[in-house]
């Protein structure tokens, strides 16, 4: 890997690691595999996006406090990332990669539709709800260090950025369509259950197509870690302890950030009981916010294939600027905010796993995946419960708060960039 300094600058972020020869993923070229990817996560998408675009005003509705809504919306975030730290290790060991995928989108296929019965459980309806949110992002935890290590290694042949970037526009295509259709039906229908009911469609069309993808592309990588000799069973911790310095100098940076970067979910509440924006709008913004987050990814993954992970310096400014604008009163700041958030997201969601992958060997991807989502969830939980505490009480002290994380997430990558590479990931 090359691991020359540029001129009074810091080392470049290693190449990703050459993948295995064998057949990348399946019979089809890269691309094609990346795209299917891509067009089964925007199926997806559609549902889990759009429940999410108005998961705040739901538990709102139901009873929920600006700090219920943060601390159950962040640790759903924490839930989908924590838990990967195990789910990513058990798949490096057993070399499931396609159950574990299928597995975690199965959930978030039965829980999404299953908050339209919610409003008619009396005073359970807000406890079912919050459980459903929570089992909906369990199962992110369980898909994704499987699915992240498919794509990386379909990926790899024509760049880890740019297969992560074109995979994460596809996603926020559904991210952007899910919303509208929400905002839509909650239009027509003058009430949320509705919409919910009706992702049940896109829902069944993801499994549909995940089934055909997994027949039509076999399993040539689960296979080769099933016919590998046994590896000696390890902790996650010891696992973690032969990961590079740099990878766990970003893992740190990353958490920070994500610490710092409000929950959508305290966004919308705000959007709603402060009456910025009627709650039929707010799928709308949301939707406006993945497109952002859709040209971000693009962006972003294309400059890292050439300036490397110089490009992620953008990423704490980002997240410092929106609780500055999301929660202002005015609709074009407030609606400016949510565009940052959906930037940030963007980077955070492609171009950052793409890093990830550039410094972990590649038989330990998934494991390096759990252990980096670990990180980012205990911050999630901690950042979701401190913006929806903050939020009710002082917002210029939640945007300090913010931007003293930032700093220091900067400071992180800095470091993270100048120490050099101990030698082939």
């Amino acid at each position: 890997m090359p691991s020359s300094e540029h001129a009074g600058g810091a080392p470049p972020s290693p190449q990703p690691e050459p993948l295995t020869t064998t057949t990348p993923v399946s019979a089809w070229s890269p691309w094609r595999a990346v795209v299917g990817f891509g067009v089964v996560s925007l199926a997806a998408d559609m549902v889990y996006e759009g429940a999410r675009s108005i998961t705040g005003p739901l538990l709102g509705s139901l009873g929920a406090s600006a700090l219920v809504v943060g601390l159950v919306t962040g640790a759903g975030e924490a839930a989908a990332l924590v838990l990967r730290l195990f789910f990513g290790s058990r798949v490096d060991r057993s070399g499931n990669y396609w159950g574990m995928t299928l597995a975690g989108y199965g959930l978030t296929a039965v829980c999404v539709p299953a908050l339209a019965v919610t409003p008619f459980l009396g005073a359970a309806g807000l406890l079912v709800a919050c459980a459903l949110v929570l089992a909906e992002r369990t199962g992110k935890a369980v898909r994704s260090p499987a699915k992240s290590t498919l794509l990386a290694h379909a990926a790899g042949p024509v760049g880890i950025g740019r297969g992560f970037g074109v995979h994460k526009a596809l996603d926020q295509v559904g991210a952007f369509s899910g919303p509208l259709l929400v905002a839509g039906v909650a239009a027509l229908s003058g009430a949320l259950w509705p919409a919910m009911a009706v992702l049940a469609v896109p829902a069944v069309a993801s499994m549909a197509l995940l089934l055909w993808m997994r027949r039509r592309v076999g399993d040539p990588l689960g296979d080769e870690v099933r016919s590998a000799p046994a590896a000696p069973r390890l902790s996650v911790l010891a696992m973690g302890r032969t990961l590079p310095t740099r990878f766990w100098l970003f893992a740190a940076a990353a958490g920070l950030a994500t610490a710092g970067l409000v929950t959508f979910g305290v966004i919308s509440y705000h959007l709603v009981q402060d009456r910025v924006v009627a709650v039929a709008v707010v799928p709308v913004v949301y939707a406006a916010a993945m497109a952002a987050a859709a040209v971000a990814a693009l962006v972003t993954g294309w400059l890292f294939d050439r300036w490397h992970a110089r490009v992620l310096f953008a990423l704490p400014f980002l997240v410092a600027a929106v609780p500055l604008l999301a929660f202002s009163n005015i609709v074009l700041v407030a609606v400016l905010g949510v565009l940052i958030w959906g930037a940030a997201v963007g980077v955070q969601d492609s171009t950052v796993k793409a890093f990830v992958a550039a410094v972990v060997p590649a038989d330990r991807r998934a494991t390096g995946y759990g252990l980096f989502a670990a990180v980012q969830g205990a911050a999630a939980v901690a950042g979701g419960a401190t913006a929806g505490a903050l939020y009710s009480r002082s917002i210029p002290a939640l945007a300090v708060v913010v931007a003293a994380s930032q700093l220091a997430a900067l400071l992180l990558l800095v470091w993270t960039l100048a120490v050099r590479p101990a030698g082939p990931a």
